[in-house]
Order: C-alpha cells, then structure tokens, then sequence
C-alpha cells in the first residue's frame, strides 16, 4: 500500500474508530528531562528515567543553562543516565556566556564521559524578550555552535526547529533559513518547539519539504498541567497556547488528579491526529515526571519490552 492510501486509510480510522484502538506500538520516542537541583529532585528524576526506561527511547536528553553549578548538573546527571540506567543520552549545549575554548572543554567532558549526542541550542540570555548577545570569544549561533562541535567530536547533533516561528527571526521563511543552516552545518535531526495544534506541524513540515528539507524532524510533546507555566514557556519561543485549553482547566487547581487525566487526554489526542498523519517518532518534555509520557505511549501502542500490545 502506498504512503498516501496508508495516510488516508488511518485518518479514516481516526474518525471512525475508537481513537486509539488496535495502534501498533510502531513509534519511536525520545524524553527530556532537566537537571535537578535538590536531592529530591534527583529522585523524582532518576525514577523518571527508571520507569520511561523500558520503552526503551532512541534517547533521553538533559537540558543545560549558563553558569558553572548548572554545567556540572546536567554533565553529572547524563553521565549518570549512560553508566547506571544504559540509556542512550543527549546533553544540550548553548552559546550562552561561554567561549569557543570553555564549549570545547564540557563537550570533550561529554565525550570522555560516553556522550555520543548533543542537542545544540542558540539559548536565550536574561529575561523574556531580551535580545541575545554572544559572548565576544563564543559561537555567534545555533549553526556555528554545530560546526564547532562537529570539528571537536563526531557528535550526532539534534537542533530545534520552531513550527510556530522562533521570536527572533524576522519571517518564517528566514526562520526556516536558519534551520537549514543548522542542518548544512552538521546537524543530523531537529526538535520541534512544543505546539497544540496538528495542523501546526503539518503545515511546517510542508514548508520544511517545499524548501528541499529532508532532514528528520520530530515533533515536540508538552502533556500541560499548569497553562500559566506553559504560557511563560510559550511565551519564550512563540508558540500559542489555544484559549480553549484555559477553560479545559479551569477549576482543576485543587484536583491534581482530574488535572492529569485532562492533560494526558489532551496531549494523547494530539500525538494520535500526528500519527494519523503519519508521524512515527515524538519527543516529549517530561518536565521531570513519567507518568503522563508513560500513559501517551501506551495509548499510542507502546508497551515495555516483553509485554505484547
């Protein structure tokens, strides 16, 4: 069967079928998590990485900021994930305050310490809506920071990609021109900013594939708890947040679990309407907790290894 008739024939499915009856696990999922700050933090994460573990992702990345104790976090936290859980981990690295020489040392650490990926990232410095300003010794951007990279390991390199257009650029056919930049300099994969409307992805993908793009590009899952966080988080990197998703939570505040089952119905919904068209691989932002990961996958047929669908 063809890709088109196969496309068509689960949309139909989608419609007329219980949304995620018979789905036959055949995704491959990746899961970021960021670097705890407390020993109990730890804890949480490490029994997040624990019970996503089975699903065996493709990877699991840890996300990084400026400053040394935040550097050291997330080197210890992925070097942990590579010795103790055997999980395949990405490290993220920005041109945030740091010179070419300083991105040279951690992403040798990195190596050393069994690091095989780096998700590459421009980064943002200050507050909300602050122009970045690279460091006078550092890599200017996200494409430079790749091809710095590249010249220093034979790193497999993830970058970000922004459905929605990334606040900084002036188009979103410039915004896509920087995408390819990243993707000329070595990158091999991009991450998508999260989103909550398939025909946001859609769309971009089009336009990726219009532009002669054919690198992957996998979409970015957000399962939200909290529309005021999401919302600050949106607001960093123009995604929008739909008004219905207010009123879906609203009186949920005090009901943490009612608040949970909305999220993941929300989040399963979206990953289903992408895999009806045709999308195989997601990436999800934990914000340090399994659970609702964990419940996407199995509604999109994913189950632990040696347990059948």
């Amino acid at each position: 069967m063809s890709p088109a008739l196969d496309q068509s024939r689960e949309a139909q499915t989608a419609q007329d079928s219980p949304l995620f009856s018979g789905l036959p696990g055949d995704i491959a999922v990746s899961f970021e998590f960021f670097p705890p700050k407390s020993a109990a933090m730890e804890a949480q994460l490490w029994g997040a990485v624990q019970e996503l573990k089975p699903l065996r992702p493709d990877f699991v990345s840890v996300t990084y900021g400026a400053g040394g104790s935040t550097r050291e976090r997330t080197h210890h936290t992925v070097a942990r994930i590579i010795a103790e859980a055997q999980l395949p981990a990405a490290a993220h690295l920005t041109c945030v305050d740091a010179s070419k020489a300083e991105i040279r040392e951690v992403a040798e650490q990195y190596w050393e310490a069994g690091v095989r990926h780096i998700v590459a990232l421009r980064g943002d410095a200050g507050e909300p809506g602050a122009p970045f300003r690279p460091h006078p010794d550092g890599y200017r951007n996200a494409a430079e920071l790749v091809a710095g990279l590249k010249g220093i390991a034979d790193f497999e390199i993830s970058v970000a990609a922004y459905p929605e257009t990334h606040p900084d650029a002036g188009c979103p056919q410039s915004d896509i021109d920087n995408l390819q930049r990243k993707l000329d300099a070595g990158a091999t994969r991009a991450i998508s900013q999260f989103f909550f409307a398939p025909d946001t992805f859609f769309r971009f993908r089009d336009a990726l594939a219009a532009r002669g793009i054919t690198a992957p590009v996998v979409p970015g899952i957000l399962p939200v708890t909290n529309v005021a966080q999401a919302r600050k988080f949106a607001d960093a990197c123009g995604a929008q947040i739909p008004l219905w998703m207010d009123g879906l939570f609203e009186g949920l505040d005090e009901r943490p679990a009612a608040r949970q089952l909305v999220a993941a119905t929300v989040a399963a919904e979206l990953c289903r309407r992408l895999y009806a068209g045709g999308v195989r691989n997601f990436h999800f932002y934990t914000l340090n907790r399994a659970d609702l990961a964990y419940a996407i996958c199995h509604m999109l047929g994913m189950r632990p290894q040696g347990e059948q669908a």
